[in-house]
């Protein structure tokens, strides 16, 4: 199956979430929790999206998370994954005892594709959000569907990543398939979701190349980014309307006390900038 079919599939399979004036919602994508070791590349951040996510909480956001959320190519145990971030587990449950959480799989966790007894809450392939004002949709999935080696051939990527890249990770080697690590692989992906939202009048929002993208001149295609960049998480904000590319990471005010920062990036967009007609 060529790329525009499983983006198209995908598409068809989505349930759809509406979108009104009271809307807020949270988009965030590529968490990869793992199991506290080295290879861990969430522990750097976990204080921020902790303190993200209850904020989004307490603010009354719906959490959507857009696949990737745990590192199950390098991890084999998701039971480990989940007590050693039982914190994050924990929080993610409150959402989803009010109605407020939707999880998509991605590549790097698509095993959670088949109900997981470990799980209290399903997850999907996509979500289709339709804003009843524009009667705009955005599609909303992980973005590997559009990169053949981590969509049809996962499995073997799988192989790779567990088996040869993580060992030499250690020493500072980049996986090549990566669409995060390889620049032609993320650009590439990136072209194809964008072209194929242009081709169907629909805005894709996505994850997998952890490149963040909210501008107005590319009304086809948003990128939330990812939890796992050097100094900082990025997300993307529905509220108001509006979308916004938002930052979150540790500054420090004058008397050198650290806090966490909230960082408009981008935005406010409003949602009728991306219409259909």
């Amino acid at each position: 199956m060529g790329w525009q079919k499983r983006l198209f599939q995908a598409y068809q399979n989505a349930q759809v979430l509406s979108l009104c004036s009271s809307s807020r919602l949270v988009l965030i994508s590529d968490c990869h929790r793992g199991i506290g070791n080295s290879n861990d590349n969430f522990l750097k951040n976990q204080h921020l999206y902790f303190a993200a996510l209850t904020y989004y909480y307490h603010s009354g956001y719906t959490y959507l998370e857009l696949g990737d959320g745990d590192e199950l190519w390098e991890n084999r145990n998701f039971k480990e994954v989940q007590e050693i971030h039982a914190n994050v587990f924990w929080l993610l449950e409150q959402f989803h005892h009010k109605n407020r959480l939707y999880m998509l799989y991605g590549n790097h966790d698509m095993i959670k594709r088949k109900p997981c007894s470990l799980l209290s809450f399903p997850c999907y392939e996509s979500l289709l959000l339709k804003d009843i004002c524009s009667c705009h949709s955005f599609l909303l999935i992980h973005g590997h569907q559009a990169d053949t080696l981590n969509s049809t051939f996962w499995q073997l990527s799988r192989f790779l990543v567990r088996y040869l890249w993580q060992p030499l990770e250690q020493f500072g080697v980049l996986d090549p398939t990566s669409a995060a690590k390889n620049y032609s692989v993320k650009e590439s992906t990136e072209m194809r979701l964008e072209q194929w939202g242009e081709e169907h009048r629909t805005t894709v929002i996505a994850g997998h190349t952890h490149r963040s993208v909210l501008d107005s001149s590319h009304p086809f295609y948003i990128n939330t980014g990812s939890c796992v960049h050097p100094r900082c998480i990025t997300c993307i904000e529905i509220a108001n309307n509006s979308l916004f590319l938002v930052k979150w990471s540790m500054e420090n005010r004058s008397d050198l006390s650290l806090y966490v920062a909230r960082t408009v990036l981008s935005g406010p967009i409003p949602l009728a900038n991306f219409n259909s007609t």
